[in-house]
C-alpha cells in the first residue's frame, strides 16, 4: 500500500477530490439510513453499534475505521506504508459528514415502501459515485479497503473475492450484535443486499465519468 505516483501531480486538487468523494459517500450513507431498508455492508456495524451505544453513526464510523487502521498495521507490520495513516483524518471527515448529512436530509422522509426504495436507490448511487471520486484522487484508500488490500498482500487471494468476504463478515457481525444487544435485527435488510450487489456495478459506470474528469483536471 504505497503512495501512488499519481498523487505527486496536482496534490491540492487531488486532496479536494478526496474530500468531495468522502462527502458524497457520507450523503449516500445518510440516505441509506433514512430509507430504513438497511445500510450498506460497510456501514452496518457502525449503525448497529450506534443504536447500542447511543453514539452517532458518524462517531462509531470513526471508531471502526481507527480499529481498521490498527488491524492493517498488525497485519503488515514493517511493510505498512505510514503514508496510509492519512486514512485517519479521512475517516474523521467521513464520520463527521455522515452526521452532517443526516441533519441536512432529516426532512426527507418516506411514507411508503416504494419511497423507501427511492431513498435507498439514491443512497446506493451516491455511495458508488463517491467511491469513484475518492479513487480518482489517488491519495489514500479507505480504511476498510486498506484491510482488504493488506490481507491480499499476505494471502494469495484476489481483491474482489476478499472484498466480498470482508463485507459479508461485517454484515454477520452487525446481525450478531443486533440480536445480542437490541433483541431484534436492525440495520441489515433488503437494502443491505441491494447495496452489496449494485454499488460495485454502478461504480464501474461512474468510473467512466471520473476518468474523464481526471484526464481533464488532474493530468
Amino acid at each position: 500500500m504505497s503512495q501512488t505516483k499519481h498523487s505527486v501531480n496536482h496534490p491540492f486538487k487531488r486532496f479536494l477530490f478526496l474530500c468531495l468523494g468522502l462527502i458524497i459517500m457520507a450523503f449516500g450513507v445518510a440516505f441509506s439510513i433514512q430509507a430504513a431498508l438497511g445500510t450498506s455492508p460497510i456501514s452496518s456495524v457502525p449503525y448497529v453499534t450506534s443504536a447500542i451505544s447511543g453514539l452517532s453513526v458518524g462517531t462509531t464510523t470513526i471508531i471502526m475505521n481507527f480499529i481498521f487502521i490498527l488491524i492493517q498495521i498488525a497485519i503488515l507490520r514493517r511493510e505498512y506504508d505510514w503514508f496510509q495513516l492519512l486514512q485517519l483524518p479521512a475517516a474523521i471527515l467521513f464520520g463527521v459528514m455522515i452526521d452532517v448529512a443526516k441533519i441536512c436530509i432529516q426532512g426527507i422522509t418516506a411514507s411508503n415502501y416504494f419511497e423507501q426504495w427511492v431513498l435507498c436507490a439514491v443512497g446506493i448511487f451516491l455511495i458508488a459515485f463517491g467511491v469513484s471520486v475518492e479513487v480518482m484522487a489517488h491519495l489514500v484508500t479507505t480504511a476498510g479497503e486498506g484491510i482488504v488490500l493488506a490481507i491480499c498482500q499476505k494471502l494469495p487471494i484476489r481483491f474482489g473475492n476478499m472484498k466480498v468476504i470482508f463485507d459479508a463478515t461485517l454484515v454477520c457481525i452487525a446481525v450478531i450484535l443486533s440480536f445480542l444487544f437490541l433483541g431484534h435485527l436492525d440495520g441489515v435488510r433488503e437494502g443491505t443486499i441491494a447495496a452489496a450487489l449494485f454499488v460495485g456495478l454502478i461504480t464501474k459506470q461512474t468510473n467512466k465519468l471520473t476518468n474523464l474528469i481526471e484526464r481533464t483536471c488532474l493530468q
